[in-house]
């Protein structure tokens, strides 16, 4: 059934004295839960596991015709991670981004044009957290382990924003279970979302998505627009608390790389 009211509980948890916070559920109970419970569930994924190891497929068709993008994602508790970029049809020379954080400090670099960058981490807003007096719907999720904005690494790992700000706009509903990448999964079908990029604000802009019942992060997100698809994203391969190598997230920018900051 469509959610009879926003959900803005994005920043909701309860943040504990001492020690690392806990998700506020820890499971979801039902063949079709609550939007409402879905969504909470949702909030805390990343708060069920320890470190993560999962790889991203994107298909994206624009004018130039179908596009694919691949993301490699390394992530251990609290602060570290790292997301490797690339376009298989471009090669394998020099056809990689990387953005790697040890929660202090964020590095870049770009290897089509050796450019890399190496700043702080940006500080949070102070306000926008799960405390002080702002309604809910203007306060954002703090993650434990930050990943680079605005992408499907961040949207799958970190789905509190994309549910309070996309999903929730719209009318969604539990659809049903699959699997991706050998996961049980729950459908949620969301129809014309409000908060989005002018392109897709019409009417027949639908959006699909496909969450982890054990965890809560997204598998797959599907978008289209007048019934064709025009993006899809699924995980290919998703490793939970994984024994990660002591060089997962060493990175040395090659000879010759060019610093703007």
């Amino acid at each position: 059934m469509p959610a009879t009211r926003p959900w803005d509980r994005a920043a909701a948890l309860p943040v504990p004295a001492g020690g690392r916070p806990l998700p506020e559920l820890t499971a979801l109970r039902g063949d079709a839960p609550s939007i409402e419970a879905l969504f909470t569930f949702m909030r805390d994924a990343e708060l069920r596991f320890e470190t993560l190891r999962m790889r991203i497929e994107e298909h994206a068709w624009t004018s130039r015709g179908e596009e694919v993008t691949l993301f490699e994602v390394a992530l251990r508790h609290p602060g570290e991670a790292k997301v490797l970029a690339s376009v298989p049809a471009a090669g394998t020379a020099a056809n990689y981004d990387v953005w790697l954080s040890d929660g202090a400090t964020v590095q870049t670099y770009a290897a089509g044009r050796r450019v890399g960058t190496r700043r702080p981490v940006r500080p949070v807003v102070r306000g926008v957290g799960g405390g002080g007096d702002l309604p809910g719907s203007a306060k954002v999720y703090i993650p434990r382990t930050a990943l680079q904005a605005e992408t499907l690494p961040e949207l799958f790992v970190h789905p509190a924003g994309f549910c309070q700000n996309v999903l929730a706009t719209g009318a969604c509903r539990v659809a049903g279970t699959t699997h991706v990448a050998g996961r049980e999964s729950l459908v949620v079908e969301c129809d014309h979302p409000r908060t989005v990029e002018r392109v897709a604000d019409r009417p027949d802009y639908r959006v699909v998505v496909s969450v982890d019942r054990a965890d809560g992060v997204i598998l797959r997100l599907v978008e289209s627009m007048g019934g064709q698809v025009t993006r899809d994203a699924f995980v290919t391969s998703y490793e939970p608390d994984l024994a990660l190598p002591p060089g997962a997230f060493a990175f040395r920018f090659p000879v010759g790389t060019t610093f703007i900051y």
